[in-house]
């Protein structure tokens, strides 16, 4: 494991050295909290927002979902579709290291400098807004189910560029996905908005697993009392991604061929 350590410290360095990509990057989050704000203001000022969750705890809830895209939107998994583009897959599964393990650590040492990020972001976005902290029993619950989302979004973001094995490309496919999940996933609306049948069949859907489970436990929605339901059910999604990740992977390599001369 010393290795996939080192290759951890490697990509966090790499990602460090993009010095004004990473300013942007706080820049961005925090004009987006400031029009998450007054989008939500607005929407509460004219009772045209549904009551199912007071106005203080939506603007926690979306500041926070911004705080965990700027981790979640990492995809270290994204190299598998460009080592396959250049050729150079075949030589990587020559090494002897496991590749999905690699590529989890590399895009782990990305996500570490962006999760520094989140302490700048927290303090400018705090400027602009006031949010929620919750006891300490509540935040180690959302921890544990940011910690389940974010390796649930790893297998869904594997799978996907594993997809460039057959297809040579993906990037079709992570657009509808992302697309999807943004909206399905309650990044950008909680899916309590969602009346009914339909709300329960998003709910039951992997998106919910990364962002609304987790945002919904911060925010109190979720109660103590069904934590372990809701945990499982990532749990579960974890499983089977997991399972089927590996399915793929293993079929992915019978598929490798060289281009070329």
């Amino acid at each position: 494991m010393i290795a996939y350590v080192e290759f951890a410290k490697k990509a966090f360095a790499r990602e460090a050295t993009y010095r004004m990509e990473v300013f942007t990057e706080v820049g961005s989050l925090v004009v987006r909290v400031y029009l998450l704000r007054s989008l939500w203001t607005a929407l509460y000022a004219q009772n045209a927002a549904p009551q199912s969750m007071p106005y203080h705890s939506m603007i926690t809830y979306a500041t926070v979902a911004l705080l965990m895209s700027l981790i979640l939107e990492v995809d270290g998994t994204r190299a598998i579709r460009e080592r396959i583009r250049e050729g150079t897959i075949a030589t990587d599964l020559m090494k002897p290291i496991s590749l999905p393990l690699y590529f989890f650590s590399d895009g782990l040492g990305q996500t570490l400098l962006h999760a520094v990020l989140v302490v700048p972001s927290l303090l400018f976005a705090l400027l602009l807004v006031h949010i929620d902290v919750p006891s300490p029993s509540v935040f180690a619950a959302f921890a544990l189910a940011f910690l389940l989302g974010y390796v649930v979004n790893f297998f869904l973001n594997f799978l996907m560029n594993a997809v460039a094995f057959w297809t040579l490309e993906t990037f079709a496919i992570q657009l509808v996905v992302r697309w999807v999940s943004d909206l399905l996933s309650g990044q950008i609306v909680p899916l309590t908005f969602f009346p009914g049948w339909l709300g329960r069949t998003l709910f039951a859907l992997p998106f919910a697993a990364i962002y609304s489970t987790p945002l919904l436990i911060y925010v109190g929605v979720i109660p103590p009392a069904q934590y372990g339901r809701y945990l499982l059910v990532q749990v579960l999604w974890l499983v089977l991604f997991g399972g089927l990740a590996a399915l793929v992977w293993r079929a992915a390599q019978r598929r490798v061929v060289v281009q070329g001369g």
